[in-house]
């Protein structure tokens, strides 16, 4: 009998214990994720009693803040499309996208802390406020980009490269955050009631008419989360690559005429290039002699090149299927910090010569996000050091106390020094007398690479990559405009004017 009571109570106890860990598990682990996941109703009804912080940008402008109207709270975006996809938006119907839905531990303040004064000033019937979040973006700066892409799909990224500080992260066509939830429209419904059809009138929202703009996707993140290939803009990495494995590469001569052969695929070139060297190459972007190159570096010589610069095998990583929980944890605690990207993914499997050859230029079976390319050329720019980028600078309290207080990390290495000081040296000459003219500034030396890349969903990408001053960079941009042509006609002028604009202010 005594046997069979310890076993009852051992059972008994097991099952607290288990119970114990258990909601330790929730409460611990999970409680912050769960707390702010944009799906959990009682967000709204903890922001019914709080003023919901403020997101500011790098010189204080206001880019998502709460006001209210006849007595109702609101909350307004300023800079409407041009910030929308990466502010996001807060919607008692649709629930919480972007930064509004990342920072919400901090926007409602509801750390422990946070929690703390807030149960205080409920009891003390004062009201509560969330934290302010300070960003890197320069909002003036991003309204530049999207005007510029003048409502053409593409998308424009600026870093500074010495510390990863993220100042342009623009995506369009975007969308007004601010008409969210306002009625644009009625449908007829049919539906079944008691075996009988009938039909009723629903409304359609602002957000259901955007949601369903298939051809320009508004709601898409094209700066962060779009993939393109990459075209020649890849011929950064495969040079990076030949100069790591063979230094002397730079004064080697190929014969350029007009196209190079590899397995019976003739892979074209632009025009006959005759005698290059590597500047000459890279300046004037010549398919050939990168295919050449390429096929010296070998499948793994590539593969090891774009790793460095933080590729990754396609279906191994796609970070866009990642659930959010592992998407978060990319920088573990530090995840609220960083700025989540897709990296650039190279294709599984055996790569033949002919692909090998189409790789080395960007043609290859290769997906980029414009981030992506902005970090590689902001690498370059910061000496083979690529800085890990990032958004948030701090956050404060209301009465100004610092509760976060960010800092540069570096991210990985992508080359030596002096293999980043001899690609600069050829991405100058590509806009001093190359494909990369239209992104010259007077008086201050631009590095920069165009690329147009083919693609078989339609009209060819327009790309360029670059940086200023070349010798003391202050900004590295990524521009890509969607189905336009040519790099240098379409995407080095966005570039240049953002250059200009952070550069001399203008």
């Amino acid at each position: 009998m005594k046997n069979n009571l310890r076993r009852l109570g051992y059972f008994f106890i097991s099952i607290f214990l288990a119970q114990m860990i258990y909601l330790g598990y929730i409460n611990i682990y999970m409680g912050p994720a769960l707390a702010t996941d944009p799906h959990n109703r009682r967000l709204a009804a903890a922001e019914a009693g709080i003023r919901r912080g403020t997101i500011y940008d790098r010189n204080g402008r206001i880019l998502a803040g709460d006001v209210e109207e006849e007595g109702i709270k609101k909350r307004v975006y300023p800079y409407k499309d041009a910030t929308a996809q990466l502010i996001g938006f807060v919607s008692q119907r649709y629930g919480r996208t972007g930064l509004e839905s990342l920072y919400d531990t901090y926007l409602l303040a509801m750390d422990d802390g946070g929690s703390v004064d807030k149960v205080i000033k409920h009891l003390l019937n004062r009201p509560v406020y969330g934290y302010d979040v300070y960003l890197t973006l320069d909002a003036d700066l991003q309204k530049k980009a999207v005007s510029l892409l003048g409502g053409r799909r593409g998308a424009v990224v600026a870093i500074d490269p010495a510390t990863g500080a993220i100042l342009v992260l623009a995506s369009t066509p975007g969308y007004d955050p601010n008409k969210i939830d306002q009625v644009v429209g009625k449908n007829t419904e049919k539906y079944e009631l008691n075996g009988k059809q009938s039909e009723r009138q629903v409304d359609i929202t602002y957000f259901d008419h955007i949601a369903k703009d298939t051809e320009n996707s508004p709601l898409l993140d094209r700066a962060s989360f779009g993939a393109y290939p990459p075209g020649s803009t890849f011929k950064l990495i495969t040079a990076a690559g030949i100069l790591s494995q063979d230094a002397g590469a730079v004064k080697d001569i190929y014969n350029c005429t007009g196209s190079i052969t590899v397995d019976g695929f003739v892979l074209k070139d632009n025009k006959v290039h005759g005698q290059v060297d590597f500047n000459d190459a890279l300046a004037q972007s010549c398919n050939s002699a990168f295919a050449h190159y390429g096929l010296i570096l070998g499948e793994e010589g590539i593969r090891l090149s774009s790793r460095s610069f933080g590729f990754v095998t396609g279906a191994q990583k796609d970070f866009e299927s990642e659930p959010e929980s592992v998407k978060y944890d990319r920088f573990k605690e530090e995840r609220l910090k960083y700025i989540r990207y897709r990296p650039g993914m190279l294709p599984e499997g055996h790569l033949t010569e002919t692909e090998i050859a189409s790789t080395a230029i960007g043609q290859g079976r290769i997906l980029v996000s414009p981030m992506q390319m902005a970090l590689v050329v902001a690498g370059i720019a910061n000496k083979g050091a690529v800085m890990t980028p990032y958004l948030l600078t701090g956050v404060k309290t209301a009465k100004g106390a610092v509760k976060e207080r960010n800092s540069p990390a570096l991210l990985h290495t992508a080359m030596t020094p002096a293999i980043a000081a001899q690609i600069t040296t050829a991405m100058q000459e590509a806009v001093t007398r190359g494909t990369a003219s239209a992104a010259s500034l007077a008086g201050i030396p631009v590095a920069g690479k165009t690329g147009s890349a083919q693609n078989p969903g339609g009209e060819t990408h327009a790309w360029f990559v670059g940086f200023a001053p070349a010798q003391n960079p202050r900004i590295a941009v990524a521009v890509i405009v969607e189905n336009s042509g040519a790099g240098g006609r379409e995407a080095a002028p966005v570039a240049r004017a953002i250059m200009a604009g952070y550069l001399q202010g203008r």
